[in-house]
């Protein structure tokens, strides 16, 4: 490439080099150094306090009930959400036509608004909600949904794994659509039909969508506030509290921006971390199936 070619690169380039300089990089350096301070968020004037707030995130106990939340919420949601999103991209997959359109359909629970899903998923819930009234009527169930540390979690992350099915769907779809269809012809020949060609055929050739999928949702596990905040504030007894309540409650409510930012660099270290760590269990179980 020569100098002209280069130029040229760069100046296309800039545009988004500007943008992260601008909202990511700075911000980033700016969030880390707040995060050795005693900042409230409003007084012109701080202290540097060094690792002080590191260590006293340690022995904050809402701050490692939002650390084991998260894999809780984890172990929940991945599982449920990649085997859902498989499942609707083999049904839309398998059907003769009108396959944009169900894409669409299962699509459309993603652009929804957290907020708003959050709120009729509590109205659905709710003590005197026509689906209470006939559970206690029908079957005398009288459930505290959102008040059961065990039920409050799991609610979340279905009302999650609902909203997001669709989007990783569609991922699965395009691995579904670019399997050669001489492979499905060929393992016919030697019998491979039915279960054994989803198993040993079309799971292996969708090896690429599903790490990709996986860690996404692994991802999003670590950034999640609306449904939480909105459902239970973090309730009950910190079943449902995650970092980014953490941060907002330490930051916003609480003023303690300093604390809070630290928190917030510690919830991106163990992300990144946990990402780190599936992504290596992936790639391995991969290659030990010659799925890659």
């Amino acid at each position: 490439m020569n100098k002209s070619n280069a130029r040229l690169g760069w100046l296309f380039a800039s545009p988004y080099l500007i943008y992260s300089l601008i909202f990511f990089l700075f911000p980033l350096l700016w969030a880390t150094y707040l995060a050795f301070t005693n900042w409230n968020l409003i007084a012109p004037d701080y202290e540097f306090v060094g690792i002080q707030n590191f260590i006293q995130a340690f022995f904050t106990d809402t701050v490692r009930a939002a650390f084991f939340v998260t894999y809780k919420f984890l172990a929940m949601f991945v599982p449920i959400v990649v085997a859902g999103a498989l499942f609707l991209a083999v049904l839309i997959h398998s059907l003769p036509k009108f396959k944009g359109l169900f894409s669409v359909a299962f699509f459309l629970p993603y652009l929804a608004s957290g907020v708003a899903s959050a709120i009729v998923v509590n109205g659905i819930l709710s003590y005197n909600s026509p689906f209470n009234i006939w559970l206690r009527g029908t079957f005398g169930l009288d459930i505290n949904w959102l008040g059961s540390s065990l039920l409050a979690p799991l609610i979340i992350a279905l009302m999650m794994a609902w909203k997001f099915a669709g989007y990783y769907a569609l991922l699965f779809v395009a691995g579904l659509e670019s399997i050669p269809k001489e492979i499905y012809e060929a393992s016919a020949i030697d019998g491979a039909v039915g279960w054994k060609r989803f198993w040993h055929i079309t799971l292996p050739m969708l090896y690429p969508s599903f790490y990709t999928v996986t860690i996404l949702a692994v991802g999003l596990m670590f950034g999640i506030f609306t449904e939480p905040y909105v459902l239970t504030g973090g309730g009950p007894d910190l079943a449902t509290h995650t970092w980014q309540l953490e941060i907002y409650s330490q930051a916003f409510e609480r003023l303690n921006a300093g604390f809070g930012t630290a928190i917030a660099v510690i919830n991106s270290v163990v992300t990144f971390g946990s990402i780190l760590v599936f992504r290596k269990i992936l790639e391995k179980w991969g290659a030990k199936h010659g799925w890659e």
